[in-house]
């Protein structure tokens, strides 16, 4: 029997391709002109070269450590212990690209340059948008290194190594490594956020070194060199370096009981362990453990905000390249007015979470040097890290539905994004952690307050919506009734009153076009609940350009 076209029923037309490769740099002005903003040396081409490597290597990377999680081989074939993650050779690639493009390391490897922090974190912003679970070490990497200076009782190999070294995922020693990644555990199953219910014991030796014994629920990915761990010391809570194999080459007593079944960030790996007189180091004094994880907290929860900022951002591409080649009811998508509403609105969103994100990025960078930013970063990293984390998953959601059914369809990164859109919204802190810690600065740091209003200020004038708005939020700060029920109100229009600011003050005059639509919509009430409701008069398809591709990517 010969072959026929009998199974041929029909032409595969109006159907979009896949989105070609292109460079996350260059092809996004947005991100570009919010740097430029908070930047005032010369960009450096690192981020012209690594958004071209993201662009055209990593998504697929990315794809290929998210089909194969983690594997966890507790024994080997003789039974002897080896607490070993398996990954797929797509998670190395990651991990190298990134730590070679200074994705964990710029902010220290230039930390006398002005706007390193904001280098950084467009670096961070880019990779996240290729896969985030890599983003989990890449984080806990780069913010170990505040911590890590406290310490008085470690070789000065291991942040020499934290620094400037290179993805080394070879089982060795750490002094033997070409570079190093530093995990956390910090909570327990009794406590959580709550740390200072930790019960993990650590008793210090003759020779200055501690033994920890107890667990952790979250021991973020288990394969770093070393994890900063937080254990009752003698003198109170305390913080530790904790390494993975010790300068003998013998495997710390650190027992891996599993790995967590995530929602999403499948490349990752996040585990329960158990410590059985495990070596550890103190950093800092005992007694003073949140201490010195505070400034860890920081640029963790920057991270956070970097991440979903990102998330968002990949979640318009993708939308915005479909509508863009797809036709229904006689026109295509993007040239209806409904689906522009929905398109502009999205990319207001995105817009003013990537605009708050890199303004605290700049707080960070300064906050050494420059007591208001120093202050605006303790108050902005918990009141961005809330709104803009929580406002992913609905965001993405959205962006999925532009695509239809196929948005639903694993053989896309939609469904990816969504799994992992929740995420920074719980980690380093729920959503009630945050607004109770923003109201617990203005109580306690009245620094912090005196800067928020101060930054708020500085956009009087540019928009009357925006004005009345302020105007408003400052009485609500006044009235102290009931503070704690509406924390999380008054963190949201806090919120959405720095986004605006900084929106505002941008020179950029396609990003001023946006601040006014989101002064529009946001702070004067004129928008509904979900995402397409602009008022009419909102230039929609000038603010879906601004935020298009550049053919220059």
């Amino acid at each position: 029997m010969t072959a026929t076209n009998k199974f041929h029923t029909h032409e595969v037309e109006n159907q979009p391709y896949a989105l070609p490769a292109y460079n996350l740099w260059l092809a996004d002005p947005l991100l570009q002109s919010m740097v430029k903003q908070h930047h005032y040396a010369y960009v450096p081409t690192l981020l012209e070269q690594f958004g071209q490597y993201s662009g055209h290597v990593q998504f697929e990377h990315g794809e290929l450590a998210n089909k194969n999680k983690p594997i966890l081989h507790a024994f080997d074939r003789y039974g002897r212990r080896t607490d070993k993650v398996e990954f797929h050779p797509s998670y190395h690639a990651l991990m190298s690209s990134a730590m070679e493009h200074q994705v964990h390391s710029y902010s220290w490897q230039n930390s006398s340059a002005s706007g390193a922090h904001v280098i950084r974190a467009a670096l961070l912003y880019m990779h996240s948008q290729t896969d985030a679970g890599t983003t989990c070490p890449l984080t806990m990497t780069h913010a170990a290194v505040p911590a890590m200076r406290y310490s008085k009782h470690i070789p000065k190999y291991w942040l020499d190594k934290l620094i400037n070294g290179t993805y080394d995922p070879r089982e060795l020693p750490a002094f033997e490594k070409n570079g190093i990644t530093v995990g956390m555990g910090m909570t327990e199953k009794q406590g959580g956020s709550d740390v200072r219910r930790n019960t993990t014991k650590a008793v210090q030796h003759p020779d200055g070194s501690y033994a920890i014994t107890g667990h952790k629920f979250f021991y973020s990915a288990p394969m770093c060199d070393a994890h900063l761990v937080l254990a009752q010391a003698e003198g109170g809570l305390s913080c530790f370096l904790l390494p993975r194999i010790l300068e003998s080459g013998e495997l710390n007593h650190v027992r891996i009981q599993r790995l967590k079944d995530k929602l999403g960030d499948w490349s990752n790996a996040s585990s329960e362990v158990e410590f059985q007189e495990a070596t550890a180091f103190l950093l800092g004094e005992e007694g003073r453990g949140v201490s010195v994880i505070i400034d860890m907290v920081s640029l963790t929860r920057l991270d956070c905000m970097i991440g979903s900022s990102a998330l968002m951002r990949q979640a318009l591409v993708q939308a915005t390249h479909h509508v863009s080649h797809r036709d229904a009811f006689g026109n295509t998508l993007i040239n209806q007015p409904l689906m522009q509403n929905v398109l502009a609105d999205l990319t207001i969103e995105s817009a003013a979470a990537t605009a708050l994100t890199m303004r605290v990025a700049k707080a960070v960078d300064e906050s050494g040097i420059n007591p208001h930013e120093a202050a605006l970063a303790r108050i902005c990293t918990a009141i961005g890290k809330y709104w803009i984390c929580k406002r992913t998953a609905t965001f993405v959601n959205e962006a999925q539905e532009c695509l239809g059914g196929i948005g639903y369809v694993e053989e896309n990164i939609m469904p990816r994004l969504y799994r992992q859109a929740p995420l920074n919204s719980i980690w380093e802190g729920s959503g009630n952690v945050q607004c109770l810690d923003v109201l617990r600065a203005m109580a306690k740091e009245p620094a912090t307050q005196k800067a928020l209003f101060t930054e708020l200020q500085s956009a009087k004038g540019k928009n009357m919506h925006f004005d009345s708005y302020v105007a408003q939020l400052l009485n609500s700060f006044s009235d102290n009734e009931a503070l704690q029920m509406r924390s999380r109100l008054l963190t949201e229009k806090t919120a959405l009153a720095l986004q605006a600011c900084v929106l505002l003050n941008n020179e950029d005059a396609e990003i001023r076009n946006i601040a006014h639509s989101f002064c529009e919509s946001r702070l004067a009430g004129h928008h509904g609940l979900a995402f397409g409701t602009l008022p009419a008069s909102t230039p929609c398809e000038e603010v879906i350009t601004a935020g298009a591709l550049s053919q220059r990517g």
